[in-house]
């Protein structure tokens, strides 16, 4: 016996077209946002991903080098490393360090490098305010289509004078639909969030440790030793600038 195929009359589409402009507008703008959640997602994991493996390439790259500039070159152009050693070289080359200055040479460039730093972290947080913003709106979103469709529901027991199943069943549907909807938005917002959060602390203890061997070597011609259970072997670090 053939079967028939028919259109579900409850599902997406259909709650969507008896919802009107309302569940339109409120499905887009939460489609918006999610849409806006996984590019932020997916580019922030890139950017992390970028920097902490050139954080591990730093000392087979960087401080086998002959001189600062000359590990900076190894670096690529759009590397966050490179531009605190460029910073720091600025910042060094910039100061004369005499005895007359009101600020020496040691807190010229500490400043130079916690500015350039700060920028880094700064553009590494940039678009999780949005995500934090989508994890907490999105549920209420969808509430308000969720309101919506019940609203709907009444009206129609209202006209029609009893609960009949084929009266409530579209908008109750619809408002089911519209909660699941904010949910599937706002759990993968705040899972991203708390993720990308942990993953920037990482690459933020990386930057600083970076940081503060640059400051060490502009200052005193060399790497300061790493200490700990966890440290590499010594490496040969790059003559002066």
């Amino acid at each position: 016996m053939e079967t028939v195929a028919t259109e579900n009359p409850y599902g997406l589409q259909a709650a969507l077209e008896q919802g009107g402009l309302i569940a339109q507008g409120t499905f887009g703008i939460m489609v918006l946002m999610s849409l806006i959640s996984w590019y932020i997602i997916f580019t922030k994991y890139w950017d992390q991903r970028k920097i902490l493996q050139e954080a591990a390439e730093l000392d087979k790259k960087f401080w086998t080098a002959p001189s600062l500039k000359d590990g900076a070159a190894k670096l690529p152009k759009d590397s966050a490393f490179r531009q605190l050693v460029d910073d720091g070289l600025r910042a060094a080359e910039h100061h004369e360090g005499r005895l007359t200055d009101k600020i020496d040479q040691h807190e010229w460039v500490t400043m130079s490098l916690q500015r350039s730093n700060a920028l880094i972290s700064s553009k590494m947080q940039g678009g999780l305010a949005f995500l934090a913003s989508v994890g907490s709106t999105a549920p209420f979103i969808g509430l308000f289509g969720t309101v919506v469709g019940i609203y709907r529901a009444l009206i129609n027991i209202g006209i029609a004078g009893q609960a009949s199943i084929d009266k409530v069943a579209g908008p109750v549907g619809e408002a089911l639909i519209m909660t699941a909807v904010g949910l599937a938005v706002a759990v993968p917002a705040v899972l991203g969030y708390n993720w990308l959060i942990r993953r920037n602390k990482d690459v933020q203890e990386k930057l600083n440790n970076f940081a503060a061997d640059i400051h060490g070597f502009l200052m005193s011609g060399t790497r300061a030793p790493v200490t700990g259970a966890s440290a590499p072997a010594a490496k040969a670090t790059p003559g002066k600038a």
